[in-house]
């Protein structure tokens, strides 16, 4: 047959590998968004609950809290609760991408884009 043409068997065959990686990709950033953590400050009396996309759902803070003169402490763990659940969300992006990746030979540090 053609000679030097077999390049192009192999240059599909990646090609149909990258669809396929484009849709588990997307498929799995839809997923992010039904992906729920949650975040605790102060021995858990504040909770932000947040999408792994980081997206923040709720908040609910112990009733105890409710005292005026405690307001400064109140409104730094609120901050501290949406940082962890900020955190905890980006963990769990990480995890969900890891699975579209499993198996692939990305370069050491690679992230996908998302």
């Amino acid at each position: 047959m053609l000679k030097g043409l077999g390049g192009l068997g192999d240059m599909a065959k990646l090609m149909k590998q990258a669809q396929e990686m484009q849709g588990k990709v997307a498929e799995a950033q839809a997923r992010l968004d039904q992906i729920e953590v949650e975040g605790q400050a102060g021995a858990g009396m504040v909770t932000a609950r947040a999408t792994a996309k980081g997206q923040l759902r709720g908040l609910s803070i112990d009733p105890s809290l409710f005292d005026p003169e405690q307001r400064e402490v109140v409104e730094d763990l609120i901050v501290a609760a949406v940082r962890d659940a900020q955190i905890r969300a980006g963990e769990a992006a990480q995890a969900e991408m890891a699975k579209v990746t499993e198996g692939m030979e990305l370069p050491p540090g690679m992230k996908m884009p998302f």
